[in-house]
């Protein structure tokens, strides 16, 4: 800043300097000032808020990685949507094996009308684990027990998924899927294994095999997660059946249970989703009152520095002209 007798020196201008000064940093304001209301940021670099650049930078980070979680926990709404569709199918078939084997329980039909009934429920058991076999989400089987979450057989009758469902490693929600097929559902171990085999007529167990001369088995497949099937002799009788309702009973209290299994899961995603959706919205609220530009504020601003600007101008006209005074000493 200029001192008393400054303008009487010509070499150096002094008042000219601080009045260069005064603009240059004028002019770098209306710059800054320019480019957060160009983009729209407060801070456009480093520089600009250190502290602040590293704490939204943070912040935009976690929004970015719950928004994929957000987007994964649709995606594993959608699986389970898969699965209790084919859960609902096969209860339905459930079901109608259910009302069949009342009907031949009945005395009032005969053998012939009975072998009818058998084959409707064998062909029953058959959809079953066809809609087992074309449940399919990717390349998992989700519903035949053959697969597990790295698509390689896992003879555990069940597939086991891991949802990532937040921005941290822990946030995960696991859930396992039963198998459906008749082998899962019929077998009384539940096992669906060779050795679960059984007789399911007049004797219900799962004693090592087929008893000869059964009237209603249920068969496995060699290996777990196999489909099963279920065989009906021309000669079973009423009794026969009476006794396979009770495999019935079981094989939908069965499925009952994957049913609310899948619906404790599909309620934890849902609150899950409504908890990702109120944290992304709070700190990307966050993240904005740091990096945004308030715009009312900047304009005005803006219409400061103009006014500095015209006023720096002048002045340093009038200092770069001050000089010319010291003629007057020489006339």
């Amino acid at each position: 800043m200029s001192s008393f007798g400054d303008i009487n020196r010509v070499n150096t201008n002094i008042q000219s300097l601080d009045s260069q000064l005064s603009l240059n940093r004028i002019n770098r304001s209306m710059a800054d000032n320019q480019m957060r209301m160009s983009t729209g940021l407060r801070i456009n670099r480093a520089e600009d808020d250190a502290a602040g650049y590293s704490i939204a930078t943070k912040l935009n980070a976690r929004v970015a990685g719950l928004d994929q979680a957000l987007s994964n926990v649709g995606d594993a709404k959608s699986v389970l949507d898969i699965a209790e569709s084919s859960f609902d199918t096969v209860m339905d078939q459930l079901i109608e094996m259910k009302a069949l084997s009342t009907q031949a329980a009945n005395d009032t039909l005969g053998d012939t009308e009975r072998a009818f009934i058998g084959k409707q429920i064998s062909e029953l058991a058959s959809d079953i684990n066809e809609v087992a076999n074309q449940t399919v989400f990717q390349d998992y089987n989700l519903l035949n027990g053959s697969t597990n979450t790295n698509g390689t057989s896992n003879n555990t009758g069940s597939l086991s998924l891991t949802f990532q469902v937040g921005e941290r490693a822990e946030d995960i929600i696991t859930t396992d899927l039963e198998a459906v097929n008749v082998a899962r559902l019929f077998s009384a171990s539940g096992e669906g294994t060779a050795a679960a085999a059984g007789n399911l007529g007049a004797t219900v167990g799962d004693g090592g095999g087929v008893a000869a001369g059964a009237a209603i088995t249920v068969s496995m497949a060699s290996t777990a997660g196999g489909g099963g099937a279920l065989t009906f002799d021309e000669d079973a009788t009423s009794a026969d059946y009476r006794n396979f309702l009770s495999s019935v009973d079981t094989a939908i209290e069965r499925m009952a249970d994957r049913v609310n299994d899948v619906g404790v899961t599909q309620s934890s995603l849902t609150l899950r989703e409504v908890t990702l959706s109120q944290s992304i919205s709070a700190n990307s609220s966050a993240a904005s009152r740091i990096m945004d530009t308030d715009f009312a504020k900047e304009q005005s601003e803006s219409i400061r520095l103009q006014i500095l600007q015209q006023t720096a101008t002048s002045a340093l006209a009038q200092a770069n002209s001050g000089p010319q005074s010291v003629l007057g000493f020489l006339r």
